[in-house]
């Protein structure tokens, strides 16, 4: 059988979503436990995005073939009783085989938030931390210069395809709160944490519209390939829907 699920995790204790020898990572934690219920057999997850180190996820979408005795209902009870608290498993969907999630996924939606207040260790957690005032306006003019189909190599790891589609940017503050929300068809590694970075440039008065205009066209490391601290950065949502095909697997870091 194989199973789809929107999987939720707390990304600070882990190495990023991918499995990786030595570390700890939310895919290995994942097969980990499915091995348990599968006779020691690897089972292996598929993810609809490759989160780094330190980034969070609310909507990570898995998919994994199962070949035991177990229904879907009393698979998911079990898989929840055995993973790591950090860790959080939704409800199991029967998929075709062969179904892999970053390949249906029609956008992701990223949120990076940002606590633009006095020291606050709870919400610093899951946000980062900026103490000076931040000009959203500015920060959400700048922010359409990214919107559309575009070479984004100025704004992420290496990639033989930079070429991304940006569906919306979106900068909301809700009192001492900053919320930019992100989608796209797919992204380059670390690009919505170096979107940030730029963005926070502009809120701070040290960067302009224009600047941000002409550092993507650019497609040289933009402000020398700065980048937001992960901490602040979630995976909030994948829309599926989107026929499979040989589209870009290469999404956020």
């Amino acid at each position: 059988m194989r199973y789809r699920a929107r999987v939720e995790y707390d990304g600070t204790d882990f190495a990023g979503f991918q499995a990786q020898p030595g570390r700890r990572t939310v895919q290995a934690e994942l097969e980990r436990v499915l091995a348990q219920v599968s006779a020691g057999r690897r089972v292996r997850v598929d993810g609809a995005g490759r989160t780094d180190a330190g980034v969070h996820a609310r909507g990570q979408v898995i998919a994994f073939t199962y070949g035991g005795r177990l229904s879907a209902e009393e698979l998911g009870r079990s898989l929840s009783a055995l993973l790591p608290r950090d860790i959080g498993l939704g409800r199991l969907h029967r998929v075709p085989a062969g179904y892999r999630p970053r390949y249906r996924a029609r956008y992701r939606e990223y949120r990076y938030v940002i606590w633009n207040g006095p020291p606050s260790p709870l919400r610093e957690r899951f946000a980062l931390g900026v103490r000076e005032p931040l000009d959203v306006a500015a920060m959400a003019a700048a922010a359409e210069e990214f919107v559309g189909r575009h070479d984004f190599a100025a704004f992420g790891g290496a990639d033989r395809q930079p070429i991304r589609t940006v569906q919306w940017v979106q900068i909301r503050r809700q009192g001492r709160s900053i919320t930019i929300t992100v989608a796209a068809d797919a992204f380059l590694r670390q690009m919505v944490r170096r979107l940030v970075a730029a963005l926070l440039r502009v809120g701070r008065g040290r960067a302009t519209s224009a600047e941000i205009a002409v550092a993507l066209r650019s497609r040289r490391p933009a402000f020398a390939g700065e980048a937001a601290p992960p901490h602040g950065l979630c995976l909030w949502r994948v829309a599926l829907g989107r026929p499979q095909t040989g589209q870009q697997e290469q999404d956020e870091q």
